[in-house]
């Protein structure tokens, strides 16, 4: 079931915000093993997707549904979600770089797919040459 967008902003901010603080609070035990720091990284790729969807979320309830994201507000939360990928160790850092870019990509192409504009296929035109 969907929510309004105003409770999506309040939703994602609080996941966001939960994601950051548990990294920050299992910090040692995120840094244990090369397995865990990826996880890390994941986790901080996880806390971009919440930021961005709080960021888009907000921008709809305050400027209306037709309002989208630019580009400045993607940098944004990724630097955000870097820093607190990065306080938690510098490898987690390049992992939530990588698994960021992903999230956005697949993240574009479904709201490519949900939102995009249907253009009617146009008809074949049958020429009429001789031969």
């Amino acid at each position: 079931m969907a929510v309004n967008s105003a409770t999506s902003f309040v939703l994602s901010s609080i996941l966001a915000l939960l994601i950051f603080s548990g990294m920050q609070m299992y910090k040692p035990f995120l840094i244990k093993s090369p397995i865990t720091i990826i996880f890390g990284g994941y986790l901080g790729s996880v806390m971009f997707m919440f930021f961005v969807t709080a960021v888009g979320n907000l921008e709809a309830t305050l400027f209306g549904k037709n309002f989208q994201l630019k580009l400045t507000e993607i940098v944004l939360s990724m630097a955000v979600a870097l820093v607190a990928a990065g306080m938690v160790h510098r490898v987690c850092f390049t992992t939530c770089l990588i698994f960021s870019i992903i999230t956005i990509y697949y993240m574009n192409k479904l709201s490519q797919k949900t939102y995009a504009a249907s253009v009617p296929a146009s008809a074949p035109v049958k020429s009429r040459r001789h031969k």
